[in-house]
This record gives C-alpha cells, sequence and structure tokens, in this order.
C-alpha cells in the first residue's frame, strides 16, 4: 500500500454497523459527533450515509465494501453536531456529501460538496427540508415509498432528541442555535410531511433514552401530538418532560 494510501487509513479499528431492518444500518455512536448516530439507508438508487459516523478501520471497511459505486451514494449531512470527520471520510470514500447551505462554510477541502436551501428533492422517494434551531443548518431526511411500498421514516438529526422509551421531543440544550426557530421548524415539519407519515423516526443524536429499540415507531402521530406550546420556556438541558406554561 501506498504511503498516500496508508495516510488515510483510520487510526482505530472499532466496530461495524449493525442492521436495524432491511436496507437500514445504525453506527455505534461517536465521540466526534458528542456521541450521536449515523445511519446507512440503502434507496432503489443510492446508498445515504446520513451523518458522519466515527472515522474507524471497521467503519470504512464496511462502506468501501459496498457494491455501488461512488457516483451511486452520497453523504447527507443534518447539522453540524453530525459532522465528524466528514473531510477525511470523504476523502477514503468519494462519495459526493450534501449540506444545507448555512453549514457549507464548517467544511473546507471537502470535494465535491452540494448544498441546497429551502428543500431539496434528491431522489423520487428521498426529501430533505431545512429546519434550523438545533444549528443554523439543521434539516431532515425523509423517504417514503413509492406505489405505497417500502420504508417510510424520518430521519429528523437533533430536532427531535429521545427522552424516554419510544419517545423523541425537541429538547433544548446549551449549545441551541436557536430555540424558537426549532420549535418553528417541528411546525413546519409537520404541515410539510404527508399524512399518516412518518412510520418512523431514526434520530441523529443519542439513542440511549429509547432503551433498546433504534427506531421510534408510530412517528407520525409522536409528531403530531408534540405540545410545542408547552415547551416555549423549556430551560437548557432542561426536564425530559416538559411541563406545561403556567
Amino acid at each position: 500500500m501506498a504511503s498516500a494510501q496508508a495516510s488515510l487509513l483510520p487510526p482505530e479499528e472499532g466496530r461495524p454497523p449493525q442492521p436495524v431492518a432491511p436496507g437500514l444500518w445504525l453506527f455505534a455512536p461517536s465521540r466526534e459527533s458528542q456521541g450521536g448516530s449515523a445511519w446507512l439507508l440503502e434507496t432503489a438508487a443510492a446508498d445515504l450515509l446520513i451523518d458522519c459516523p466515527a472515522f474507524t478501520r471497521a467503519n470504512l471497511q464496511f462502506l468501501a465494501a459496498r457494491p455501488r459505486p461512488a457516483c451511486q451514494a452520497w453523504i447527507l449531512l443534518t447539522g453540524r453536531d453530525g459532522h465528524g470527520r466528514c473531510r477525511r471520510l470523504q476523502q477514503a470514500l468519494g462519495w459526493p456529501v450534501l449540506v444545507q447551505e448555512q453549514e457549507a462554510y464548517l467544511l473546507p477541502g471537502v470535494d465535491p460538496l452540494h448544498t441546497f436551501a429551502s428543500e431539496h428533492q434528491l431522489e423520487p422517494d428521498v426529501r430533505l427540508l431545512w429546519t434550523p434551531g438545533p444549528s443554523p443548518g439543521a434539516c431532515v431526511v425523509h423517504v417514503s415509498p413509492l406505489g405505497g411500498a417500502g420504508l417510510d421514516g424520518l430521519f429528523c438529526g437533533r430536532l427531535l432528541v429521545p427522552v424516554a422509551p419510544a419517545r423523541v421531543a425537541p429538547l433544548r440544550l446549551r449549545g441551541t442555535f436557536h430555540w424558537g426557530r426549532q420549535l418553528r421548524s417541528v411546525e413546519r415539519l409537520r404541515q410539510w410531511l404527508p399524512d399518516g407519515s412518518p412510520d418512523w423516526i431514526a434520530s441523529g443524536a443519542g439513542l440511549g433514552a429509547l432503551r433498546g429499540p433504534k427506531l421510534v415507531e408510530q412517528g407520525a402521530s409522536l409528531i403530531r401530538d408534540l405540545d410545542l406550546e408547552a415547551m416555549v420556556l423549556q430551560p437548557p438541558d432542561g426536564p425530559m418532560t416538559p411541563k406545561p406554561l403556567s
């Protein structure tokens, strides 16, 4: 192996991602993204790496062994906390990166780098929506089945965070960019999603609060039933279960 190629190899072995559902894998929590979760989704047209997993040998070997060429794969970033070591990963794989335009400046040297503004249709069944709040360029990725059969899920980045078993909600953290905009983004998400969708939600945050399961089922009703008004005065790193306004 040439020294230039060897220099791209991660120093850490790590462990490979685990299958969660047909065509869906979850990577181990990464300290490079504050313990966040990255996912690989196999669609009809491409492999989608949603946020960056830890830059380890196991992860790189798994991704490099995917049967599709780099022209049929993407790295989609849902917010600055999910960037991890994006440049090193992109250099090793050659996959293009897609990020909301507000956070493109955080990725110097990443090439090819594509951006979008408010919404973006990546494939007929894959759409992205800008949802600022957790970070200026936060976004979500919605995958919906063509012809009524297949995956119907939402990769919500850190817009919605696991707070209890089978439950995600907006959570105001000390690093939250703008809490009011985050709540407005959740409201916009409600209007943007098709009726009855998604079946499940995959968060980009740590999943420990889910106590085992990786996906949050009944995603459509969960998003619909969030009491955003009761969350307005939630303090940073506030209660996991927001209390109503007095």
